[in-house]
């Protein structure tokens, strides 16, 4: 510690440490001797005695009580010193200047916290640890971050999955790694995405030991795309394929499920090296084909309905997700040269299984042998040659070429066109 005195006659008390000083005779208190060395830019210590509505009174030991102005108290904005700091209370300040104009110390609480934070938020962001803050603001494209240090999260790094509203996060308390720093700037970006996906990197892996092909698992619909629906299994993501939504044929998945849906889903298969798991909504349903097997048999009649008409024959549903090819020799007990000319897709009728051929999952049906069903005609217009010159095909009209119509053999006939048959269950 050191001793100043003044007065050339002074002299100090030994034993006093430097606090007594001896002038004229008289002993008297030295009070430089308490009073601590600082300098402009340096961080000191004291005690809140007063709190103002614009300031703060900070007593650090020296002559004169240091004052906080109210804008630097915090990094907040329009801040009541009172939500800041408290009587007695013990902060640390940045000393901005010894004696301004009006012969005041003048410090700041805030500069003092950046420092302190500074230092913090650069060993955090060379280490990699997390650093938390309370976030202070909402702005546009992201949130302001108080760690002493205003920090910017972007919104897109906010969560794994896009946030609709950044409002629900005011006042919370959130961990966020350092993606960037700049001193000179005083600009931080961070990411709470980067704290998450770490987070899920580790149950993903407990996940993924746990989950066996065969499985039946529950989750959450987390997304929809084109070609299937991503399932949360509690911190990974899988897929059900569009061809494993439904036993029904399905155009877009959006049409089975939505967003939030919980489902019951079976696992096919796990790429534990990519960390990926195949879904399939379909196998916890009841297969329909299964139903045909178990009720059905050849000879049998049902009601169905055309779902598709092609050169070679029509497709009819006689249950939900299980079609049947009526082949166009099939059709009625007189030659048909297109199937168009018999039925349309949308038409009702009833059909007599011929063949049901298990382990290829596919029905030959029959309309003709269906006992008193008598099937409207339609004129089917020709299309135009298109040898013909100035004029051409009809927009949408088959150029293919039709299989022969000949035979009764039904099933047999239903051959001809066997590579262009497809399941019965799509």
């Amino acid at each position: 510690m050191s001793t100043v005195v003044e007065n050339p006659t002074a002299k100090v008390v030994e034993g006093s440490d430097g606090l007594l000083l001896e002038i004229d005779g008289q002993v008297v208190p030295n009070y430089d001797a308490t009073m601590h060395p600082f300098q402009e830019g340096e961080v000191v210590t004291g005690h809140v005695v007063r709190i103002d509505h614009d300031e703060v009174l900070v007593d650090i030991g020296y002559k004169s009580e240091g004052v906080i102005p109210a804008n630097e108290l915090s990094i907040r904005k329009s801040v009541d010193p009172h939500d800041e700091v408290h009587l007695g209370e013990e902060v640390d300040a940045l000393v901005l200047t010894k004696e301004d104009q009006d012969g005041r110390l003048i410090m700041s609480k805030k500069r003092a916290r950046f420092e302190k934070a500074w230092r913090r938020i650069e060993a955090a962001a060379e280490s990699g640890e997390p650093v938390e803050g309370t976030v202070i603001e909402v702005v546009k494209g992201g949130l302001i971050i108080d760690l002493g240090v205003r920090g910017f999260l972007p919104a897109s790094l906010v969560d794994i999955r896009r946030v609709p509203n950044l409002d629900e996060y005011m006042g919370t308390q959130i961990e966020c790694k350092v993606i960037e720093l700049n001193r000179s700037r005083n600009n931080v970006v961070l990411s709470r995405r980067a704290v998450l996906e770490e987070e899920r990197k580790e149950v993903r892996q407990q996940i993924l030991d746990r989950l066996q092909p065969g499985l039946v698992v529950e989750g959450q619909i987390s997304n929809i795309v084109d070609f299937g629906a991503f399932v949360d299994l509690d911190g990974i993501d899988g897929l059900i394929h569009i061809s494993e939504l439904s036993w029904s044929h399905v155009n877009h998945p959006s049409e089975v499920l939505e967003i939030g849906d919980t489902v019951q889903v079976k696992v096919l298969d796990i790429d534990r090296e990519r960390q990926r798991i195949s879904l399939g909504l379909k196998q916890t349903q009841e297969d329909p084909w299964q139903r045909i097997v178990n009720t059905y048999s050849i000879g049998d009649e049902l009601e169905g309905t055309v779902t598709k008409v092609v050169t070679f024959g029509a497709f009819v549903e006689i249950l939900d997700g299980v079609e049947g090819l009526v082949h166009i020799s099939e059709l009625a007990p007189h030659h048909v040269e297109n199937p168009r000319e018999i039925v349309q897709p949308g038409d009702e009728l009833r059909v007599k299984i011929l063949e049901i051929d298990s382990e290829r999952r596919r029905l030959s049906l029959s309309a003709k042998r269906v006992e008193g069903q008598v099937l409207p005609v339609r004129r089917i217009e020709p299309e135009p040659s298109a040898d013909e010159p100035g004029e051409a095909a009809a927009p949408g009209a088959s150029t293919e070429q039709q299989p022969s119509a000949a035979g009764d053999g039904g099933a047999d006939a239903a051959s001809d066109a066997d590579e262009q048959l497809p399941s019965a269950v799509e």
